[in-house]
């Protein structure tokens, strides 16, 4: 085997703007944001969610070597999802390499393949910290760049856990994966567990990333209706004052199973909903033409409630149906 210390010119990271800045650790925010966004918000920075490594190669030998300085389990996310590391070839999903202690592991994702060339994507773990070591091929085979994305620059998503990706069942199944390889464009992930919250300081980071479109998701984690309504608006004018013409996506919380039998809970859903789309219209009725408001419950509703994994977040299902509700809009939107 040849292994390619990683980082490496031919090991191309997608899905972490900073990575320059911050390499070689696969961090969601650049560094020098560190003690400035509240400490759970930087933690969960640390994940990689959203991180994908690019390449061509015609090994039929391949390999990977990793790091996991952690390894903590939560209850409603299997390890493949939580920790592991998705192995797509051309498209299609192969295998995962995942943990099951802290410390270094090496998993050989396949060999005595045949010599052609392969286009391979790596998803990295949506909720845990990893470092990739090295990449291995087999001795004599090429590695090089990957076919580019369609657009050239990212859709950026903002919001909460569904946003990080809880709890699909593997990297490759958030529903930007999913996007992702359906038309074949990039993304980043800025979803915080917990913490997706609309602070000036995440619109700003946001705004910093070149984006073919940005998707506003979070909601749920703000303390009150009240308190999402005093930052929604500000969040969306500061992405906007940054970006006067890429389109916004305003999303409404999707469908919670506590609706049905919490009445405080269907209330405090709905008055988010309606903070929602009034600082929406207000924008659209102010002449921007580039922002377009989605309905949570027609992503993933109340008739989908197999689609959960605890009653909030999505399992594969639920991811599933939030890509295919997002797949019209965001083409109309990124116009491919």
């Amino acid at each position: 085997m040849n292994w390619i210390p990683f980082p490496d010119p031919r090991l191309a990271v997608y899905g972490l703007p900073w990575f320059r800045e911050n390499s070689p650790r696969l961090w969601r925010l650049p560094g020098r944001l560190r003690g400035v966004v509240r400490d759970p918000v930087w933690d969960l920075a640390e994940q990689p969610s959203g991180g994908r490594i690019r390449f061509t190669t015609d090994a039929t030998t391949l390999g990977i070597r990793l790091h996991y300085p952690t390894y903590e389990r939560y209850p409603n996310i299997c390890v493949i999802g939580q920790m592991g590391v998705d192995l797509y070839v051309d498209g299609d999903y192969y295998r995962t390499a995942y943990p099951t202690e802290a410390g270094d592991l090496e998993t050989l994702f396949f060999e005595g393949l045949s010599a052609r060339g392969r286009e391979i994507t790596l998803y990295l773990p949506l909720y845990a910290p990893v470092e990739v070591v090295a990449v291995g091929v087999n001795g004599g085979a090429s590695v090089e760049g990957a076919e580019p994305f369609v657009l050239p620059d990212p859709v950026v998503y903002y919001g909460s856990s569904i946003t990080q990706g809880g709890c699909a069942s593997r990297g490759g199944l958030s529903y930007q994966a999913i996007l992702g390889r359906a038309l074949h464009i990039d993304f980043v992930n800025l979803g915080f567990s917990g913490n997706g919250r609309g602070e000036p300081e995440l619109a700003r980071a946001m705004a910093e990333v070149p984006a073919s479109c940005y998707v506003v998701d979070f909601a749920q984690n703000c303390v009150s209706v009240e308190a999402l309504a005093e930052v929604y608006a500000p969040f969306l004018a500061i992405l906007r004052g940054a970006h006067p013409e890429t389109p916004i996506l305003c999303t409404t919380p999707i469908f919670s199973t506590s609706e049905l039998w919490r009445p405080a809970s269907r209330e405090r859903l709905e008055g988010m909903r309606r903070v929602i789309r009034a600082a929406a219209e207000a924008r659209i009725a102010m002449g921007d033409t580039r922002l377009d408001l989605v309905e949570g419950y027609e992503l993933l509703g109340p008739d989908q409630q197999e689609g959960f994994v605890d009653g909030t977040h999505p399992n594969d299902l639920g991811f599933e149906s939030m890509a295919a509700g997002l797949l019209p809009v965001l083409t109309r939107a990124l116009e491919v």
